[in-house]
Order: structure tokens, then C-alpha cells, then sequence
């Protein structure tokens, strides 16, 4: 914390500088200040422009590491815009200097890596006894391969896996899926009712507050459209299904 001693000795230091790296330090602080006001103005430009032209929502703007434009994040993609507000792009960047690096996936993971922190409440959580890693899996109970995943599930587990479901009942809120789904999410033993879904079975309708329309609006952000989909640990997204063999090479290697 800044005293009033520390003050007075920076400004005594501060009078003491010769006067050449004095001007010099007044010419940075000077251009580093309008730097940024010209950054927030580019900011506010491409905000303004992509509401009043679609009332997209938008989450973030941030400088791309792409030279000369801006990533914008909303609840459905990442796009990019040019900083004189001209143009956009929806797609892959990779980096041609850097292997094929794909940009737009690092930046997805760390944002979905962060977004999942505020779910881990509203889970289903498949513990392993002694974990080494854990996935969060977008599951529909009526899904072929979301129901052979979890038919593995003490597999994962042996392998150090711990699985946490969330709900994306793929065809919507209109699908039989979702109305299953709700029910799931408000058993009393969610455990149970998972494992008698994936099976093919039924549990009693029940009726509660829960995270459905949540998860299932996040699933939206990640730009799923599919099940299973199945995010690492560190944020990284593997659509479809992968056996426990193979998703834990994939886990070590990340």
C-alpha cells in the first residue's frame, strides 16, 4: 500500500532524474495514455457497430494476436473484426510459424476452462477413487454414444478419469430428451437415474429448479452441436465419443 512517505520519495527520486530521461519518461507515459484511449475507442466502435447490425450480445473485446484485429466473443461464437470495423470473420486461425498452431481453439479453451468453474454445482460427478484427471461431459440420455461412454464409465474411473456430466439435450427443449433430463437433474440419487437412462430405462417425472436451459445454453457457447462432446481439463474440446485408452493419451498429452 502506497504511504504518504512513499510518495514523497517518489516525487523527490522523480525531481532528481536528469532532465533528458525526465522528458523521455513524461513521452512514454503521454503516448502510452493515448494508446489505450485509441484501443478503447476501437473497442467501443466495434461493439456499437455489431449491436446496432444484429443485437448480438457480446461478451468480450480483445486485441487478436492476428495484427489489425479484435476478438470478439459472444454466447454462440468468436469472431474476429478488423479494427477499422470493415470486416469480419468466423472460423480457424492457425499459425502458419508456429505448426498449425490453431489461435482460435487456445483461445476457446481458456475460456471455456474458465466458464465451467461457475457449473461445478450443478454437476453429475462419476469420481474416480484416485484422480489424476477429469473431463466434462455435454451428455443427451437418448444419445447412442453418450449412453456407450457412460457404459465405460468404470473404465474411465480405473484410469484415473473423473467424468462430470452436464445436460444438452440436443434437440432442444422440444425433444423427449429434455424433459428427461429435468428429471434427472432432480432426483435425489442423479447417480441412479443416470445409469438407468443410459440403459434405456425410466425414472419418475419429476418437477424442480434446475440447470437444464443453463447447461444447455452453455453447450451453445462452446459451439456444440452434437453429444457426446467432451472438454479436458484444460479446456480443450473432443466432440464425439473417444474410449477410456484413448482419452487418457489425449489427457497426459495436453
Amino acid at each position: 500500500m502506497l504511504t504518504i512517505v512513499n510518495v514523497l520519495n517518489c516525487e523527490q527520486k522523480y525531481r532528481e532524474l536528469p532532465m533528458k530521461k525526465l522528458l523521455f519518461l513524461t513521452g512514454l507515459l503521454t503516448t502510452l495514455s493515448f494508446s489505450i484511449l485509441a484501443n478503447q475507442q476501437i473497442i467501443d466502435k466495434i461493439k456499437l457497430k455489431i449491436q446496432n447490425m444484429s443485437g448480438t450480445q457480446i461478451t468480450s473485446v480483445t486485441k487478436s494476436k492476428v495484427s489489425g484485429f479484435y476478438e470478439v466473443l459472444t454466447p454462440r461464437a468468436l469472431f474476429y473484426v478488423s479494427a477499422d470495423g470493415h470486416y469480419l470473420i468466423q472460423g480457424s486461425i492457425f499459425d502458419l510459424d508456429d505448426d498449425l498452431n490453431n489461435l482460435t481453439e487456445e483461445k476457446m479453451a481458456t475460456v471455456r476452462k474458465d466458464k465451467l468453474e461457475d457449473y461445478t454445482d450443478s454437476m453429475i460427478v462419476f469420481a474416480a477413487k484416485n484422480p489424476e484427471h477429469s473431463i466434462t461431459v455435454f451428455t443427451d440420455v437418448d444419445c447412442g454414444y453418450c449412453q456407450k461412454l457412460h457404459s465405460k464409465m468404470q473404465k474411465y474411473n480405473d484410469l484415473g478419469i473423473t467424468v462430470r456430466y452436464l445436460a444438452f439435450p440436443r434437440g432442444g427443449p422440444k425433444a423427449p430428451a429434455w424433459n428427461k433430463m429435468e428429471s434427472l437433474w432432480c432426483s435425489e440419487d442423479k447417480h441412479q437415474a443416470m445409469n438407468n437412462l443410459k440403459l434405456g430405462g425410466t425414472i419418475p417425472s419429476l418437477n424442480c429448479k434446475n440447470k437444464v436451459t443453463d447447461h444447455f445454453k452453455l453447450g451453445l457457447e462452446f459451439g456444440l452441436s452434437g453429444t457426446p462432446a467432451i472438454v479436458l481439463d484444460n479446456g480443450t474440446l473432443m466432440p464425439g465419443y473417444h474410449d477410456p485408452e484413448k482419452l487418457i493419451k489425449a489427457l497426459k498429452a495436453s
